[in-house]
């Protein structure tokens, strides 16, 4: 496979220290591919897209074989932060609204709220304990004129999603238990909720065999190709042979698992964080009990929540390089921040640390649709940091599109373009996070 970071990125060190994998037991045995394996639809990639393909196809009574390059939720579906929740584009709505007309909008919206719906009734249905909280999100203001804009635009939010939201001044945050000495004011909109990201993960996995789809883990796809009408994928130990096919990747793609995706994606690192369980003194001293899910308005964001069992978890973006000494210097910087916005928690242990990559299109949107002229064959990526709901959406999407019985939002089926500089393009970086930190400071 052709990566465009390091090798440490694509290993084992980004993710031995994260929490999330001291909340469940040993796994379920799966096995490689080894020697000849039928299917009507491959699925390569074992995260919340893949599985969620999976699951709809097998519920339908397709064969499915997926494949996973490491071991299920390895990659972001099983390390983020686990907020369930509206999202899933950076494109501003006058962007989308200019390139998809008012209805197609429309259709953006209806697909996020249609997307974190999905999420819960799959936890329901298929009884996934995952550790759920929150009623909604608060959106902090960390400049006085973001909560102004806030205060003006919760109109247009109860007119998108149907939901009013719940405008908290300065002076009423801590009543609320969200005090922090950089808040100007919060957004509360009662849509979504937290979860354990793997524990919903293995979930789907469970489910999906439960109705016969067939997992195969440590797995990585040597090469695809068209064959017969159909396609096989190879691999070191065996091939499979398809119908249909179905990539869902997202951050951790290969520039050459098909050649079509090449420069269509960019991967974005993320880095996160668990505090010890805080004492009842701890938080009343910082003055944050709510258990919202928030997040801040930066444009480079911070994100956090307080966890059922008291752990407090923070996350933000950034990151050039996937090099291990560029990761431990990630952590530095998540380290100061955290500090900076919880004074009262500075000197708190935080055991867990980790990152990941998340995926970002040129034109800022998700996409779902087919792999350039290959017939019957389908790919799900670009969540922009927001893969619980959005993934899990798309997974039911490309479902069915293999199956002819689904129609994609129109915001999400218009075809991928690639981004400038090929291999290097991770350099547009440098100056995108520059830009971004100024407007965020001014």
């Amino acid at each position: 496979m052709k990566r465009i970071y390091e090798n440490h990125a694509y290993g084992d060190g980004p993710i031995k220290a994260c929490f999330w994998n001291t909340t469940v037991a040993e796994r379920p045995a799966r096995r490689r591919v080894e020697g000849a394996v039928r299917a009507e639809v491959a699925i390569i990639g074992g995260g919340f897209t893949g599985l969620s393909a999976a699951l709809h196809l097998a519920e339908a009574g397709v064969d499915v074989a997926l494949v996973e390059a490491q071991d299920i939720g390895w990659g972001a579906s099983g390390r983020n932060g686990g907020f369930c929740c509206l999202g899933g584009a950076k494109a501003s709505e006058a962007t989308i609204a200019r390139r998809f007309g008012d209805d197609g909008l429309a259709g953006w919206y209806r697909a996020q709220r249609d997307a974190v719906d999905l999420v819960a009734s799959l936890l329901d249905r298929h009884e996934i304990a995952a550790d759920t909280h929150s009623n909604g999100e608060a959106v902090l203001a960390h400049r006085a004129r973001d909560w102004k804009a806030m205060k003006a635009e919760a109109e247009a939010l109860y007119r998108a999603y149907g939901q009013r939201p719940e405008l908290v001044s300065r002076d009423e945050l801590a009543s609320h238990g969200l005090s922090g000495p950089g808040f100007h004011g919060a957004s509360i909109l009662p849509i979504g909720f937290a979860l354990n990201p793997l524990k919903y993960v293995l979930g789907l996995a469970r489910a999906a065999e439960d109705r016969g789809a067939r997992l195969f883990v440590r797995s990585p796809v040597e090469a695809i190709r068209p064959d017969r009408g159909g396609y096989a994928l190879d691999f070191a130990g065996g091939r499979i042979d398809a119908r249909s096919l179905i990539l869902a990747t997202n951050g951790y793609s290969s520039e050459d698992i098909p050649p079509w995706m090449r420069s269509r994606y960019l991967p974005v690192q993320s880095s996160v964080m668990v505090t010890r369980p805080l004492s009842r003194t701890e938080i009343e001293a910082q003055g944050w009990w709510s258990d919202l899910m928030a997040y801040d308005t930066r444009n480079l964001l911070h994100y956090f929540r307080l966890m059922p069992d008291r752990r407090f978890l923070f996350g933000m973006r950034g990151g050039i390089s996937g090099d291990e000494a560029s990761g431990q210097a990630i952590q530095r910087h998540l380290r100061r921040d955290f500090d900076a916005m919880f004074p009262a928690w500075a000197q708190v242990e935080t055991p867990h640390m980790w990152s990941g990559l998340v995926c970002l299109a040129r034109d800022l949107m998700p996409h779902v649709g087919p792999i350039g002229d290959w017939g019957n064959a389908f790919a799900g990526f670009a969540w922009h940091g927001n893969g619980v709901a959005m993934g899990s959406y798309a997974g039911k999407l490309l479902a069915g599109l293999v199956t002819g019985q689904g129609r994609v939002p129109d915001a999400m089926a218009a075809r991928p373009a690639r981004f400038p500089l090929g291999r290097f393009r991770r350099a547009l970086l440098h100056p995108a996070y520059a830009w971004y930190g100024l407007r965020d400071r001014g």
